[in-house]
């Protein structure tokens, strides 16, 4: 039986809230791989933490073994791990290659007429592609990419929503060997160039249009500013989606189709072009609140092994699963969703708002399509929990197996949301990553309970450590510091462009510990082998020399009706940091001095007397990226009135507006 403790009692300390049945763990992918280690190396294994250990410890042998498991397509060589004590530097398959599309659209577990992509424009278009339809489309876009001159490492970008001709566009230049690069066409044009405009694609595939809270929003005009402005861009292919018209100068892509057809193209199967192992696949970018953004260069081995080992050994992705994670074409969990092609999973695509028409529209989504596996923001099921809906009297989810949470930390009230309000007998994860590996640290397992508060395990693989500042070693248990890899994985960037003597790249990860990543995540670790996280380092806040991780004061704050979002900074004062904390409350509240004194309360009777905030102040918007992450930094700069020098990175730059020269920090 699933084990499901009271979600409303008040202790956090191990209180389990799901275990996996006997017959879930005998069933998961990871126990099949376990019994496949334990066969060809004599070893007894018994447990998922157990393999962590092992896959850390034979690091060469646990991926080439991943590589067999989830059956890899390409031609594999001899050499596995070159440079194995170097980061960076070491080298994995040198001598191997393979080609992404070919594996993510391999035939095996599937039949021509499966179901490949269901899509949700918001409330607007509803499509479904099979197998069949997939592979002629990106038949067909292949060959005229091809005939554009698109050669392998070629960079083609795509401005275009969560839509099926998205991953369309980037199977059929991955299939050629070129790299793809997109961003979400609520970009504006100068975010675009600062991305685009450094990596300089020679083709650009955009919508003509998208949706967003029930309103038609218009692409051409900027489409026109961008191609304009790249000189490298040579054609224009416009996807018609909320519209049908498109630019005068730019190619049609239902002509594509047409013209590109099976009867009329040469040859009637996609050409895959393998690449070595470490060539160039994705091209990412950091969010640019510091500056114009980093451009992460991903390989095609790496990222395909990585996205992999996550969605099978611990998504426990199976092909009769169907696979959702809320996100646009600019967050790097759009790249990690659509790697699940390769396992004979649907790929489930939604985009628009997760709130229009209402709140029910993601869970409407999910009931009506049979989602098994459900991603989505921390943001988004503290928003819910906020709303005080309860989808187990609305939605009958029976489908649905797990659900991940990411973007940023997942309180342990929202643990308690999900398990009284959405549903009881699910496999909740909380995973953490980022762009910089295009994958994760810490992740899920459907063989491991489900601990309040707290993230399951370390990836496999992952030589996940958790270092004391003080000693510059591994910290005790229980002991907060930063999240650091000790020993190199397939993910790692290959380079970041343009940068010949990889200073970037060494300022980014290195810089702190020589010849150890350093993530910026402040953690501690559990006995039970969880994580838990408390922000990133790079904006704990240091009041008196005590390092504070900021979610452990959002998780008080927001606890409170009130309070409906915040944003905390530490503030330069006196030869020392005082914290500032921005609350938005709830509509048609004013902060007042009994609010305060609420707010104040509720943090020192649940933390400590440092981390009370010196000044409480009210704000109407708290800024954010894109993929929907509050930045901390941007406000830092604002109330120190230094320059924010890429607003253009925000999903809501005029938000910043309401910190600066707030008279309330002058005394």
């Amino acid at each position: 039986m699933n084990q499901v403790n009271n979600p409303n009692s008040n202790s956090d300390i191990n209180q389990i809230l799901w275990t996996p049945s006997k017959e879930q763990i005998e069933r998961a992918n990871s126990t099949k791989f376990i019994t496949t280690l334990n066969s060809k190396f004599d070893i007894k294994l018994s447990s998922f933490q157990q393999l962590h250990t092992w896959s850390v410890n034979n690091p060469e042998s646990f991926w080439e073994e991943l590589w067999y498991f989830v059956d890899v397509i390409g031609d594999k060589g001899k050499q596995i791990l070159e440079n194995e004590n170097k980061m960076p530097g070491a080298v994995w398959f040198s001598d191997s290659k393979i080609n992404f599309a070919e594996n993510l659209l391999n035939d095996k577990n599937r039949m021509l007429d499966d179901e490949a992509i269901v899509f949700w424009g918001e409330d607007q278009q509803k499509r479904t592609l099979n197998y069949s339809d997939l592979k002629e489309q990106v038949a067909s876009l292949s060959a005229y990419l091809r005939d554009e001159n698109i050669k392998p490492g070629d960079v083609v970008a795509g401005f275009m929503p969560n839509m099926p001709e998205a991953v369309i566009g980037m199977l059929a230049t991955t299939s050629i060997g070129a790299v793809w690069t997109s961003c979400s066409p609520d970009f504006g044009v100068q975010g675009v160039l600062d991305r685009f405009g450094q990596v300089k694609p020679k083709l650009l595939i955009t919508a003509n249009a998208y949706f967003y809270n029930g309103k038609t929003h218009d692409c051409l005009e900027k489409i026109k500013t961008i191609s304009a402005s790249i000189d490298s861009i040579k054609n224009v292919v416009v996807v018609p989606y909320a519209s049908e018209s498109k630019l005068d100068d730019s190619t049609y892509y239902p002509q594509i189709l047409s013209d590109y057809s099976q009867q009329n193209r040469k040859e009637a199967e996609i050409e895959y072009t393998r690449m070595p192992f470490n060539s160039p696949l994705y091209i990412m970018y950091s969010s640019g609140t510091t500056g114009v953004p980093k451009c992460i260069v991903h390989g095609v081995g790496g990222t395909l092994l990585q996205h992999l080992k996550e969605h099978i050994l611990h998504a426990d992705v199976k092909p009769e699963d169907r696979v959702f994670y809320f996100t646009t074409c600019g967050w790097m969990m759009w790249n990690w969703l659509v790697s699940c092609l390769q396992t004979g999973a649907t790929l489930m695509l939604y985009d628009g708002s997760p709130f229009y028409p209402d709140a029910n529209i993601m869970l409407d989504y999910a009931e009506e399509e049979n989602i098994s596996v459900f991603g989505t923001s921390a943001k988004y099921i503290d928003g819910l929990r906020k709303e005080s809906l309860d989808f187990t009297q609305t939605h009958s989810l029976n489908n649905l197996k797990s659900i991940l949470s990411t973007g940023s930390v997942l309180v342990p009230e929202s643990f308690d949301y999900v398990y009284k309000n959405i549903k009881k007998d699910v496999c909740l994860s909380s995973i953490s990553g980022g762009t910089d590996i295009v994958s994760c640290f810490a992740l899920g397992s459907s063989t491991l309970p489900v601990i309040r508060g707290e993230l399951q395990t370390k990836g496999l693989g992952m030589a996940v450590e958790i270092w004391d500042d003080s000693a510059k070693g591994e910290a005790d248990i229980n002991t907060k510091g930063e999240l650091v890899c000790s020993k190199p994985f397939p993910s790692m960037p290959i380079y970041f462009w343009n940068d010949p003597d990889n200073k970037k790249y060494h300022d980014a990860y290195f810089a702190k510990y020589e010849n150890i990543w350093c993530h910026g995540d402040y953690v501690s670790e559990t006995e039970t082998g969880g994580l838990i996280f408390y922000g990133r380092s790079d904006t704990v806040l240091n009041p008196g020399g005590v390092r504070i991780g900021t979610a452990e004061i959002y998780r008080q704050v927001e606890k409170l009706d009130e309070v409906k979002e915040s944003i905390v900074v530490g503030q330069e004062w006196q030869d020392d940091v005082r914290v500032v904390l921005f609350v938005k409350l709830s509509e048609g509240l004013q902060l007042n001095d009994d609010l305060i004194k609420k707010i104040k309360l509720q943090i020192r009777s649940n933390t400590t007397p440092r981390h009370v905030p010196a000044k409480v102040l009210q704000v109407n918007d708290i800024p954010r990226t894109k993929s929907g992450k509050i930045v901390e930094i941007a406000v830092r700069c604002c109330i120190h009135n230094e320059v924010i020098k890429n607003s253009e990175s925000l999903a809501n730059p005029e938000a910043l507006n309401e910190y600066r020269d707030r008279s309330e920090l002058l005394s």
